[in-house]
């Protein structure tokens, strides 16, 4: 998605997301600290990368991170996709596959299998990537696509990764990929991005998947998000904070047909 989603070239793509992460920066400054989880948005940079920048510019971002992303091409309908070996290659270099964790994962959740053919069309997990990078040189990733949004299976995962970062030698951050709603109104959209994020800050998946059903709100990630929540529960989190919220009309200037976006960290 290099030049896409993102500036294709090294330098440009690194001084623009040191730019959004400068822009994001609290006031006043603060150190950046540890979480268990988080959930950014995966739009184009024009878009989106300063709602999540808001996020990444207050995490210590950690040596590993598992990105939980959902399935935009429909390969692999009905199941949890993993790239279990290698890397991702940005233009600012190679995020290595953490392929212990993952095999471990696999060996933990019946519902995760490597499934490199879900990942070639997806944008989700590489658009968080960069930021990672900067955040982190040398993070090592997990990427995982989600082809569903039963609560079951969210709370199966969950329970799954919470376990496998409770006993990890090292810290892990949970990160779900999402957008919020998409293409309607920004003032019919707002309020929709307003229950789901109220859904996120409380840590209640099966609610977010409810609302997203019985609202028609159209969160892309919605199982990731669900499934972070489920997760961070388990390990111990008690609430989430939404640190900012944008939609891209707030860009284009055109309110006729929005997509939210909302940066939440959960300590």
């Amino acid at each position: 998605m290099a030049g896409r989603f993102y500036p294709g070239a090294r330098g440009e793509l690194e001084g623009v997301v040191r730019g959004l992460l400068d822009e994001a920066a609290p006031t006043p400054p603060a150190t950046p600290a540890p979480a268990r989880a988080a959930v950014a948005p995966h739009a184009g940079y024009v878009y989106s990368g300063l709602t999540a920048a808001h996020v990444f510019a207050r995490l210590a971002v950690p040596p590993l991170v598992v990105i939980l992303a959902p399935n935009h091409s429909g390969h692999a309908p009905g199941g949890v996709s993993l790239w279990a070996a290698g890397a991702f290659r940005t233009p600012l270099g190679d995020a290595a596959v953490d392929e212990r964790f993952a095999a471990r994962l696999v060996a933990a959740c019946d519902l995760v299998a490597p499934d490199p053919e879900a990942h070639r069309a997806e944008h989700a997990v590489e658009v968080e990537v960069p930021f990672l990078q900067l955040r982190r040189p040398g993070v090592r990733i997990v990427p995982l696509v989600l082809a569903w949004d039963e609560w079951e299976g969210c709370r199966l995962l969950g329970a799954a990764l919470a376990k496998l970062v409770r006993e990890w030698p090292e810290s892990v951050l949970l990160l779900a990929s999402t957008d919020l709603n998409h293409y309607e109104p920004a003032d019919v959209s707002e309020p929709k991005d307003r229950r789901a994020l109220e859904a996120l800050a409380a840590l209640d998946g099966a609610e977010l998947l409810a609302r997203c059903r019985r609202e028609r709100i159209s969160m892309c990630g919605r199982a990731p998000a669900a499934t972070v929540c489920a997760a961070a529960r388990a390990l111990g989190a008690e609430r989430a904070v939404v640190v900012h919220y944008s939609h891209s009309g707030m860009v284009t200037g055109d309110d006729d047909a929005v997509v939210g976006y909302g940066g939440v960290v959960i300590p």
